[in-house]
């Protein structure tokens, strides 16, 4: 069983320092803060019936608002006593090196920019909605925050890119497009569901196309990812103590 102990920073990593900046919360117009608020109130309903129990403790935890964006600052006020994470503004897309180290810092890259209203349904590039809203409330649960920290560390200690893109499988089948099963029903947990309507309405309707295999690290690290197209098919775990296993155990491997 992990046991989450906070990691407080106190200088940052060469690696990754050039990337952090100061989130300008004044700096939000009305119609962004408009934006956030259409997204949040867009995707709460779903979630609250299919999204996991963690995900929803963890929204609550961390005081997000659906009327306003958030204080990044303050969103790590409350977890970080929590778990020891931090949601940490970054100028932008980072480096894998810079992205790893953060991780296994307990530090969350986060952009700060928002979507424009043309680009509600999808941006190709993270927003401030899909790292906050969709990553962020799993931080404060003690094992989840346990295994990112570990796939930080893992992942940070790698050369080879074959490595590299196997164990970027795994976190794409769990942090991104995770799903758990709970109480008997499917639930999810990953970003890429939490913040998207169609991807989680093909897993929580019968008939979508969507393939529910049990989680099985072997094939997670060598089942092909493709970026550009709607998931077909998804692991799902029994606990987060499992996913924190994965973690061991693709280490041991790699």
């Amino acid at each position: 069983m992990p046991i989450t102990q906070p990691n407080p920073v106190t200088e940052p990593s060469t690696l990754f320092a050039s990337y952090l900046i100061q989130q300008d919360v004044a700096a939000y117009t009305p119609e962004q803060h408009a934006i956030w608020s259409e997204l949040v109130s867009r995707r709460l309903p779903q979630l609250e019936q299919h999204a996991s129990a963690e995900y929803l403790d963890g929204f609550k935890q961390i005081g997000l608002e659906a009327a306003q964006l958030p204080d990044l600052a303050a969103v790590s006020r409350r977890l970080r006593p929590v778990t020891g994470w931090q949601s940490t503004p970054v100028s932008g897309f980072l480096p894998a090196d810079a992205f790893f180290a953060m991780l296994a810092a307990r530090l969350f890259p986060t952009t700060t920019w928002i979507r424009s209203r043309d680009a509600m349904e999808y941006t190709p590039e993270p927003d401030i909605f899909h790292d906050v809203f969709g990553h962020v409330p799993m931080h404060a649960h003690p094992v989840f925050a346990d295994f990112l920290q570990h796939y930080g560390k893992v992942c940070a200690s790698l050369t080879e890119p074959e490595q590299l893109e196997r164990m970027g499988r795994l976190f794409w089948f769990t942090v991104e497009f995770g799903v758990i099963r709970q109480q008997g029903k499917i639930k999810v947990y990953g970003s890429g569901l939490i913040s998207s309507h169609g991807e989680c309405t093909r897993v929580v309707e019968s008939g979508s196309g969507v393939e529910i295999r049990e989680f099985d690290l072997e094939r997670v690290l060598n089942e092909k990812v493709d970026t550009g197209q709607m998931q077909k098919v998804l692991y799902a775990i029994e606990s987060f103590e499992q996913l924190y296993e994965a973690a061991l155990a693709a280490e041991s491997q790699l």
